[in-house]
């Protein structure tokens, strides 16, 4: 820059060196204030997890302890087993979890007057929750790995110790089996079975069927059927078939038959709780095989997929709603906020098991009654949101 006789002005880069400093400065006390919130919010939302799962892990071995007695259990098998429980305890308490974490932080901020400080310096009241939309990405991101892939690993040897240890020896009781096992240039292939030992692997009174639409091409009835580990094939036992042709009809018949089927011993094994041991992966691949063969209670699979992609919104949702919710300076302190808060996690979790219970049932369309309570909780941080102070 230059004065009126062509000279530069000696304080011109002064200035514009100040300016610059004084922008910087800014900058880097801005970015202070973020990481000094976003370690708060993390903070309290670690020891708020460690309390739980300490809580939550002794009242479950206080309770369960007989049975470990009773069946002398191994100790290695109890470690393991509350290793695995760990991460679903997590799992399902996040969303909670992180709301509390969010109050706590908050109301903190709030009750030392942090938050007028920060006001009054000139940030935006939308500049500061920056560091709260970091703290709800890095875990709502957490959140969809843990529950859509870490925990249903860690599930199949849960789930599987309580129902060896813990649980009644499984009796498949149900009666007349259907599946839809093949579908290929237009013929489908049905196979029916009465009954089913899930111990011996062995069924009986047993038909399989190949039709074109309505027609019957092919048809095997069988007084057995069972599995034979070697062959990884299924053996026919006291067999009859006929084959419809033309004008004709063919017959034969036999003691024993192998024959390949798109069908296993899993298919028949305690179902209970068996969407939970299944990554996103793995549910979606049996939800499209169930489809195919035409299985009734595909709608448990569908709503636990849908919850696990519906939990991470969730968590953003309850993060907004506990920072509105605690950004006042509260005259009957942090403890009225916190436990206003856990009376919102509580009407939050109520409305989650509701929901899902409704979604289970098909009482209305699944997507919808699963997002219900993130819709609500949304609308009902809007109106909080225009009620804070700016």
């Amino acid at each position: 820059m230059e004065n009126c006789y062509g000279r530069k002005n000696k304080y011109s880069s002064l200035k514009w060196d100040n300016m610059h400093i004084s922008k910087v400065y800014n900058l880097i006390k801005i970015k202070k204030l973020d990481w000094y919130i976003l370690k708060k919010i993390l903070t309290s939302c670690f020891f708020t997890l460690i309390l739980l799962e300490v809580i939550i892990c002794t009242l479950d071995y206080v309770d369960k302890n007989d049975d470990f007695i009773k069946y002398e259990i191994p100790r290695e098998l109890i470690i393991r087993y509350y290793l695995t429980l760990i991460p679903f305890i997590a799992g399902l308490l996040l969303p909670i979890i992180v709301f509390i974490g969010t109050i706590f932080t908050t109301s903190k901020l709030a009750e030392k007057s942090e938050f007028i400080a920060i006001l009054a310096s000139g940030i935006s009241f939308k500049r500061i929750l920056i560091p709260y939309l970091l703290a709800g990405f890095m875990l709502s991101t957490g959140s969809f790995y843990l529950n859509g892939y870490l925990i249903p690993d860690a599930n199949k040897f849960r789930i599987d110790f309580e129902l060896n240890y813990l649980k009644e020896k499984y009796y498949n009781t149900d009666n007349h089996f259907h599946f839809k096992i093949a579908e290929k240039n237009g013929i489908d292939e049905y196979v029916y079975i009465l009954h089913y030992d899930v111990h011996k692997d062995i069924g009986s009174t047993v038909s399989l069927d190949k039709m074109r639409g309505t027609i019957l091409l092919d048809k095997i009835n069988a007084r057995k059927i069972q599995w034979v580990d070697s062959t990884h094939k299924w053996r026919l036992k006291n067999w009859q078939r006929r084959v419809l042709l033309p004008g004709k009809e063919e017959i034969t018949e036999g003691l024993l038959l192998d024959t390949a089927l798109n069908l296993s011993p899993k298919d028949f094994d305690n179902k209970d709780r068996i969407w939970q041991t299944m990554t996103m992966d793995e549910l979606d691949e049996y939800i499209t095989l169930q489809k195919s063969r035409g299985v009734e209670g595909v709608q448990f699979f569908q709503t636990e997929e849908y919850i696990r992609y519906m939990l991470p919104f969730s968590l953003y949702i309850l993060m907004a709603v506990g920072v509105i919710v605690a950004a006042r300076k509260s005259r009957e302190g942090t403890g009225f906020q916190i436990a206003f808060g856990f009376l919102i996690a509580f009407v939050f979790l109520i409305a989650f098991v509701l929901v899902r219970a409704i979604a289970e049932a098909e009482a209305m369309n699944i997507i919808l009654a699963i997002w219900l309570p993130n819709i609500f909780f949304s609308g009902v941080a809007m109106v909080l949101y225009k009620t804070i102070p700016r």
